[in-house]
């Protein structure tokens, strides 16, 4: 039985292996977490093979499950691992149940697959109700378009879980923008459990630029961030091309590949950037939202965390989004230009560079994000804390004397 008295425990799922925005979510809501609450630990199960670059705050810690990674034909398959696909998820579920289990949480929150990959974490759910922890699912303000969303959570039988399993539903986002679960018939009692928190606000970090770009970013300039970069070719190679047919654009370009775009790709991609004088490359910082602060103007594909960012320091932004294998980017692309929060440049597949050079010259008389008044925009982390605080209060108290030989 949970929150027995002690330090209360927070653990958090994320499932996937590719790209950097669920596990950057995660983080920012553990961090909140623990410094809204100090008697409070928060542990992260994640596939990424790049958690460990990431610093972590005081009481916050992680897992890593074996990775697995998405195929083009929408199969999964070991990131690393050269066994069998059944193997490394009964190796993931095993551990996820396990971790839980002595893990012990009085809260447990996961990040937008309800049932996890494949099922992994539905023993765990029905584990943890019986034990009387909180579930909470949370989801980014767009899932997918409804016509792919609807036959996919069917498929995947999610209404059982949302229905009797979860106590929450917690969106990271706004309805003004955007409603993941639109086009989904969902029961009263389901409707219930959403909360729509606002976006998850981003700070700063303490560390400072890498020293080989301390002298970059003392002169205006504008980041191009193609996320983790397992899809940011093509913004990357638009963008280069605007700068080669037009050696007059103002502003210096900062273009970050991410750790997932090809070593061959960035090789290209770099070897084209030292030709131009005005054009520097690099392949990842975990502290990028210092370089997001320090940038005159915003390129970027839009995916959540980079659309949270962009409202955090106000920046202009942008946004070229994909549109598979999911319309997510686009959906929150267009949805934001619309309410005068960014601009959006769509990708017709030609990558025309005198567009993106007519569009990067644009970006400075653009409004800003502040401009538009829009109540709880940047709330998230406030209203998760606040959504939190009273759950974890009532768990405590004196561990009675059965459960003392346990501690």
């Amino acid at each position: 039985m949970t929150g027995l008295g002690g330090p209360n425990k927070v653990l958090i799922y994320s499932h996937d292996s590719f790209g950097l925005g669920h596990l950057r979510r995660c983080r920012a809501i553990a961090h909140s977490l623990v410094e809204a609450e100090r008697d409070l630990s928060v542990l992260i199960l994640s596939g990424s093979p790049i958690i460990g670059s990431f610093d972590f705050r005081s009481r916050v810690d992680f897992v890593r499950v074996p990775g697995m990674i998405k195929l083009r034909n929408g199969e999964y398959t070991p990131l690393h691992l050269h066994i069998r696909t059944e193997q490394t998820l009964a190796m993931r579920a095993s551990i996820i149940q396990h971790t839980a289990e002595i893990f012990d949480p009085d809260l447990f929150i996961v990040d937008k697959e309800p049932l996890g990959l494949r099922g992994e974490v539905g023993d765990t759910l029905s584990l943890l109700k019986e034990r009387g922890c909180r579930l909470v699912l949370g989801l980014r303000d767009v899932m997918d378009e409804p016509a792919l969303l609807v036959p996919e959570w069917h498929r995947k039988n999610v209404l059982p879980a949302l229905r009797d399993l979860y106590d929450d539903i917690w969106v990271y986002g706004l309805p003004q923008i955007c409603n993941p679960l639109e086009g989904l018939t969902l029961p009263a009692s389901v409707r219930r459990k959403i909360t729509f928190t606002g976006y998850l606000r981003r700070e700063l970090p303490s560390a400072q630029p890498t020293q080989d770009l301390e002298a970059f970013v003392q002169e205006p300039y504008i980041l191009i961030t193609a996320g983790g970069g397992g899809d940011g070719e093509e913004i990357v190679d638009w963008v280069l091309r605007a700068y080669e047919t037009d050696d007059t654009l103002p502003a210096r370009a900062l273009i970050v590949f991410g750790p997932f775009m090809q070593p061959e790709r960035q090789k290209d991609f770099r070897d084209r950037a030292e030709r131009l004088g005005n054009v520097r490359a690099i392949t990842f910082d975990a502290h990028v939202e210092g370089l997001i602060d320090g940038a005159e103007g915003i390129v970027a594909m839009g995916g959540y965390n980079t659309f949270c960012e962009i409202l955090s320091f106000d920046k202009r932004a942008l946004i070229v989004p994909r549109t598979r294998p999911r319309m997510e980017q686009y959906i929150r692309a267009s949805k934001a230009e619309a309410l005068g929060l960014v601009r959006m440049l769509a990708n017709n597949g030609r990558r025309d560079p005198r567009r993106m050079v007519r569009a990067l010259r644009d970006l400075s008389t653009q409004p800003k994000p502040s401009e538009v008044d829009l109540p709880g925009l940047l709330g998230g982390l406030d209203k998760v804390n606040a959504l939190v605080a009273p759950w974890l209060r009532s768990r405590r108290g004196p561990i009675p004397q059965y459960a003392r030989a346990r501690v």
